[in-house]
């Protein structure tokens, strides 16, 4: 695993995520890691946990997968959870699953909450919850259907990815949208700053 390097001016940053959404968003603006790991955790809610609880427990345990082999790092963990009062809308693994989150979210509001944590070389972890609220137009079965067809869902947290053709079910955001699509930029960029670490001028 990479130390930090002599000839850097900043430490070096991992991003525990496989996420292309989060590297895509990182580079946006100008930060991109010097390394991408994937990390093993298990996502699995704990029983009575909020959803907002489990989108920091998570952040931390992606980061901290990591970090415990990546001494002298910055390890960038974060997990994003849709929830619908308090239940927590999975990852849709196939057509059902989207289906019936999209049905459940349709004229609706619902919360999506970021998680992050940024674990610097001194071993501490730093934390940010962001949330999100968003409302869903009601939406037709023929809609519904339409979206699932176009396959956009598939490992989705909610069933949808509001950056693509889920974009005309949203009739408001309150808060980030940096963060529905899985990274809470400011809060981010914010957290990586203190730590010493900045943009790329160059991106």
């Amino acid at each position: 695993m990479p130390k930090t390097s002599p000839t850097h001016d900043r430490p070096r940053l991992i991003l525990a995520s496989e996420s292309p959404r989060r590297r895509d968003l990182l580079k946006q603006i100008g930060i991109v890691p010097d390394k991408i790991i994937s990390p093993h955790v298990d996502e699995t809610a704990r029983p009575q946990e909020k959803p907002a609880a489990l989108a920091g427990r998570l952040a931390e345990a992606k980061a901290r997968a990591i970090a415990a082999s990546a001494p002298g790092c910055l390890v960038l963990g974060a997990d994003t959870i849709v929830a619908c009062g308090r239940r927590v809308l999975p990852k849709s693994a196939d057509a059902d699953d989207a289906r019936r989150s999209l049905t459940l979210l349709s004229g609706r509001r619902h919360r999506v909450f970021g998680g992050v944590c940024i674990i610097g070389g001194d071993a501490q972890a730093r934390h940010r919850l962001v949330t999100t609220i968003i409302s869903f137009k009601r939406l037709e079965a023929g809609e519904i259907e339409q979206y699932i067809a176009s396959d956009e869902w598939r490992g989705k947290a909610g069933g949808y990815a509001v950056q693509g053709r889920a974009a005309v079910f949203v009739d408001k955001i309150i808060g980030s949208y940096s963060n529905v699509v899985g990274l809470p930029l400011f809060e981010t960029a914010m957290l990586l700053h203190g730590l010493g670490y900045s943009a790329d001028r160059h991106g």
